[in-house]
């Protein structure tokens, strides 16, 4: 990676982060469709996505836990099942012509998410077996793809209205956190393959994270966040899907 692309791809995931942040995740979909459009090897996209995660996750799990919204049980009932299938997914190398349209299909369905606010609220609490699998094959995802499985976690938990909106943030970076540190570590083989640079992409989203924890207070709403944040999981996997 030469100087002027670790540059852009630095700007990118600064503003990717501040962005997703702002929803409360971590941003590994971002990253991911970021670094597809920059035509960057499936092979240094997944480590790449997971350390980058760590970073963000962490900023925006301090902040959430320090104002107390963090729900432990929650927490440990979706993590336990999820980091030793994320481990798993992490040893498991998928060849890229399977790679691509996976991923794809993840950034459109990330997509979808950030264009329709889910509004249905159930009142009746979480089932402990149905959150167990859950958290096993979010796991097993985010190991697979790059992803913290956050991004499918928090519509989980919004739609059943197993959570309210701060305290899913909360669960959700922490299950981001561990999951990429578990994908990471079932992969270690992929850290060579880490582009140059990374500790300046890794300060870029550290800064975009902290940006986008005041970003809601600014004039962009929320809700056009979420669909900017749409438009670019569409191209970048519709890049992934049509290459």
């Amino acid at each position: 990676m030469d100087s002027e692309t670790l540059v852009i791809l630095a700007v990118a995931m600064g503003l990717a982060a501040a962005l997703y942040f702002s929803v409360g995740h971590g941003g590994a979909s971002a990253y991911l469709a970021i670094m597809a459009l920059a035509g960057i090897a499936p092979a240094t996209m997944r480590p790449t996505a997971l350390a980058l995660n760590l970073v963000v996750s962490a900023i925006a799990f301090t902040n959430y836990s320090r104002a107390g919204h963090f729900d432990r049980r929650l927490f440990l009932t979706v993590a336990i099942p999820a980091i030793p299938l994320a481990f798993i997914g992490g040893m498991t190398q998928l060849p890229d012509q399977l790679y691509r349209p996976v991923v794809g299909v993840i950034l459109l369905l990330a997509a979808i998410q950030f264009a329709w606010k889910p509004d249905r609220v159930m009142s009746q609490p979480p089932r402990t077996l149905v959150l167990i699998a859950a958290g096993g094959a979010l796991g097993l995802l985010a190991g697979l793809t790059g992803t913290g499985g956050g991004i499918f976690l928090s519509p989980l938990l919004l739609v059943t209205g197993w959570a309210r909106p701060r305290t899913t943030a909360a669960v959700a970076a922490a299950f981001i956190f561990v999951n990429s540190l578990a994908g990471l570590a079932g992969n270690a083989s992929a850290l060579g393959e880490l582009p140059f640079g990374l500790e300046w992409l890794a300060l870029a989203v550290g800064a975009g994270g902290l940006i986008g924890s005041r970003l809601g207070a600014v004039v962009v709403s929320r809700t056009i966040l979420m669909r900017l944040l749409a438009l670019v999981l569409v191209i970048a996997g519709g890049k992934l899907l049509l290459t």
